[in-house]
C-alpha cells in the first residue's frame, strides 16, 4: 500500500482494489483475530470506546489510585476465596497486603483509602470452613 493513487481513478475504487489484492495474496490471514467475530459487536455504542481500550491496554485506570486499590483488594479477596489451595490464598493475600501496606505508608491522592491489611490466617480459617 505504498503506491500513490493514480490520477483519474476514483479513491474508492483504488482502495477497494488494494484491499482485494491484499486479500487475494492472503495478507489478512496472519492478522490477530482473523476469522473471529468482533468482541464489541453486540455492545452498546460508546463514544469513548477507543480511549477506554487504550487505557486498558496501557494498564491505566480511570479510577483514582485509592479507589483502584480498594477495587483490587475486593477482587483479591474474592480470588482468594475461590483459590484451590492454601498456598494460592496466601500468595494472593500477601501480594495485595504489600500494596495496601505501601499505600498506608504513603497515601495515594484522592478519597481516603479506608483499607487495612487482610488477616491471612482469618481468611484461611474461613476458606477451610467453606471447604469442609
Amino acid at each position: 500500500m505504498t503506491e500513490r493513487k493514480p490520477p483519474g481513478v476514483s479513491f474508492e475504487s483504488w482502495v477497494d482494489r488494494q484491499i482485494r489484492e491484499s486479500a487475494d495474496r492472503g495478507e489478512f490471514e496472519s492478522l490477530p483475530g482473523f476469522g473471529k467475530p468482533l468482541a464489541s459487536l453486540d455492545a452498546p455504542y460508546d463514544e469513548l470506546w477507543w480511549i477506554k481500550g487504550k487505557m486498558h491496554r496501557e494498564g491505566f485506570s480511570s479510577l483514582p489510585p485509592a479507589l483502584a486499590l480498594r477495587k483490587e483488594a475486593e477482587d483479591a479477596l474474592e480470588a482468594a476465596r475461590a483459590a484451590p489451595s492454601e498456598r494460592q490464598v496466601r500468595a494472593i493475600l500477601t501480594e495485595v497486603n504489600e500494596k495496601i501496606r505501601a499505600a498506608l505508608r504513603m497515601p495515594p491522592p484522592g478519597p481516603p483509602l479506608n483499607l487495612t491489611e487482610f488477616d491471612v490466617e482469618d481468611v484461611l480459617r474461613t476458606w477451610r470452613e467453606a471447604r469442609a
